[in-house]
């Protein structure tokens, strides 16, 4: 009897996890992780523990298991990726962000398989070239990223859009460019956290939390603006693209409003039932000049292909996480 396999990379870590929740409450499928845990202590297991997944797969098996199983494979996840933007190491971010999502992207083409990759809004750079959502190959090539993450994500985005352009792509491929997320399972990112889950234990325990004053006299202190997604909406729209193969290119996937830091940390106080006491501390002087005040995402082309669920509110994204995981003895997925 053939399998129904959908192979997440990544799949333990925090998007990861969320898709692998997802995907795996539809009993025909066998949804199989490739990932990393390292230390126990750190939990990162507990993103997948409540699952059932068909497999487990170290990164360094990947295409070895997947050549071995290829027939049963409908759809590779590719969450997976140096996701730090202060990595030091540009050859080990080239080498994972880009290196390995094109030889994926090989195999599925010659396999004749499905894809949908995570790319980043850091593509976008300093947001001066607006978050426009072109999809075409001169829109993507003139975007300037900050950092190596943010080109490394850019070049495959580049790479993907080429290789279709040149018939050369699998059945399905999407990309996309998640923006700030936040939502349960990211407790193993530590400084890479979502500022909710920064601030929760000072919050939980009845103190004041700091933000970043504004370093910009138009801005207010905590007035920086992201645009802030929960992942339980990206879980969604991952699924609805698994389920309607007929929609390929790069997609902008945030909430397509931007709301402030200071909106979050409120929110955070809101739903814990205390009221808010935020103090504002000067930005580092090595950070201020390259500090992005603003991102939203153009949410106009995810839509016009077909995607109709409405986006979780801030306020509600975040009492449903502070209420559901940050507060509870058990806080994963």
């Amino acid at each position: 009897m053939s399998r129904r396999i959908v192979f997440v990379t990544g799949g333990a870590g925090f998007i990861g996890s969320n898709i692998v929740a997802r995907l795996a409450q539809d009993r025909s499928l066998d949804v199989v992780v490739c990932d990393r845990l390292r230390e126990a202590d750190l939990g990162k297991w507990r993103n997948i523990a409540k699952h059932p997944i068909g497999d487990f797969v170290a990164p360094e098996q990947m295409f070895d298991w997947l050549e071995k199983r290829w027939r049963d494979v409908e759809l590779v996840i590719h969450m997976g990726a140096v996701s730090s933007t202060t990595e030091p190491d540009a050859d080990k971010i080239i080498q994972s962000n880009f290196g390995l999502s094109r030889d994926l992207f090989r195999w599925c083409v010659d396999r004749q398989r499905r894809m949908i990759y995570a790319s980043s809004a850091a593509t976008y750079g300093d947001g001066h070239l607006g978050f426009g959502d072109d999809n075409s190959f001169e829109a993507l090539a003139a975007l300037k990223p900050l950092n190596a993450y943010g080109w490394s994500k850019a070049l495959f985005d580049i790479f993907a859009v080429r290789q279709a352009a040149r018939d050369y792509a699998p059945p399905q491929w999407a990309g996309l460019k998640f923006f700030n997320v936040y939502g349960p399972n990211e407790g193993h990112k530590h400084g890479m956290k979502s500022v909710a889950a920064q601030i929760w234990p000072k919050v939980r325990d009845g103190q004041q939390v700091q933000l970043f004053k504004s370093h910009r006299d138009d801005v207010a202190d905590g007035g920086q603006l992201r645009d802030f997604v929960y992942v339980g909406d990206v879980a969604d729209v991952v699924a609805w693209l698994a389920a309607n193969p007929q929609v390929n290119g790069v997609y902008n996937l945030g909430s397509g409003q931007a709301r402030s830091f200071a909106d979050m940390a409120k929110a955070v106080f809101a739903a814990a039932g205390r009221p808010a006491d935020i103090d504002y501390i000067p930005m580092p002087v090595e950070i201020r000049d390259r500090y992005q005040y603003f991102t939203e995402a153009e949410m106009t082309r995810l839509r016009q292909a077909g995607y109709e669920a409405p986006f979780t509110s801030l306020e509600a994204g975040i009492e449903d996480y502070v209420r559901n995981y940050l507060s509870q003895p058990d806080p994963y997925l």
